[in-house]
């Protein structure tokens, strides 16, 4: 994966992208101040260097009755790097956990987990996260509502050029 020194166009690109990312090629141009063409040339080189991970649609939980929204502090009995990996390979294949990051303190990992309705999410504890091996604990702390859901990073388009990565 080759790495492009971003300018200020490709700066601009990806802060497009990542606030719209089914913007047409055409309208990602007119914005960066280029044609479409070396723009789409600038959108593949991005992907291409990692800059750009995949475009997703952002769905409204609600709308498919997905009411809970809790974070679950997890902590580990071992924290071995054979026991970190193995809990975030069954992490993986729980559908309701959305978000799993491993955190230095007290907690190993912050879970993510969408339900139902909290008794959708009691069912999540007691039968897969609590029964899970190698869990020391879980505190859950049930998220009251969201002032602030901004995906991505701070892109500051008219920084000068990025310094050279080794």
């Amino acid at each position: 994966m080759q790495r492009v020194k971003l300018d200020r166009i490709d700066r601009r690109i990806l802060a497009d992208l990542q606030a719209d990312g089914r913007m047409t090629n055409v309208e990602l141009a007119r914005r960066a101040g280029i044609s479409a063409p070396p723009c789409l040339r600038r959108v593949r080189a991005l992907e291409e260097a990692g800059y750009v991970k995949g475009y997703h649609a952002e769905i409204d939980p609600a709308a498919l009755s997905f009411n809970v929204t809790v974070f679950a502090h997890v902590g580990l009995n071992s924290q071995a790097e054979a026991d970190l990996k193995a809990f975030e390979e069954l992490v993986k294949g729980w559908p309701e956990v959305r978000e799993c990051h491993m955190l230095a303190g007290e907690t190993d990992f912050l879970l993510k987990v969408v339900a139902h309705d909290w008794d959708d999410y009691q069912r999540f504890l007691t039968t897969r996260l609590t029964a899970a091996p190698n869990i020391s604990h879980v505190k859950s702390a049930l998220a009251i509502r969201t002032s602030k859901l901004q995906p991505g990073v701070p892109i500051d388009v008219d920084a000068g050029p990025e310094p050279e990565q080794d």
